[in-house]
């Protein structure tokens, strides 16, 4: 692990790998439940189907898709922050950033819905002094980042979201 991720503290020997063979299935799944999850979460108001396993509070991220255009959801984890919220693309550690990172990156001004409020944020990623500092808090909220941190070389990225 690189030094400047010494703030995890999962060792990577302690974390099962995800097979290249089973990353390609496992997004392809992910997609098609997120596309389920936020139709019903929106149809409900955030009533049904407002958690992940674990009981994990989500939200609804909207956000523009840099090469189309076109207006993107995906339900994520909510992490609150203060009047901000934390994005983190994670991707349960795989080797690649999430594509709605990309399109984030590209576009910041986003949208979140919790439960039925949504409101309009403008995200920047994180720099390595402020991930630093986050992190413990973003483990109080998602202990798992830890461990998809230790399973992957690459420095997961995390946005901080500031009310518009």
């Amino acid at each position: 692990m690189p030094k400047k991720l010494d703030y995890v503290k999962t060792r990577r020997e302690d974390v099962d790998e995800i097979p290249l063979k089973w990353q390609r299935l496992i997004q392809r799944v992910m997609k098609h439940y997120t596309r389920f999850n936020v139709w019903v979460y929106k149809k409900s108001g955030g009533r049904v189907l407002k958690n992940f396993p674990g009981g994990y509070p989500i939200c609804i991220v909207g956000m523009t898709g840099r090469k189309s255009g076109e207006r993107r959801e995906i339900a994520l984890i909510h992490l609150p922050w203060g009047d901000n919220k934390l994005l983190v693309a994670s991707q349960g550690g795989m080797e690649k950033h999430p594509q709605w990172y990309f399109n984030i990156a590209a576009k910041p001004e986003i949208d979140i819905m919790v439960r039925g409020d949504k409101k309009a944020y403008l995200a920047s990623q994180a720099n390595d002094d402020e991930k630093r500092e986050l992190w413990p808090h973003l483990l109080s909220l998602y202990p798992d980042f830890d461990q998809y941190q230790a399973r992957t070389d690459r420095d997961i990225p995390v946005f901080i979201c500031k009310p518009q």
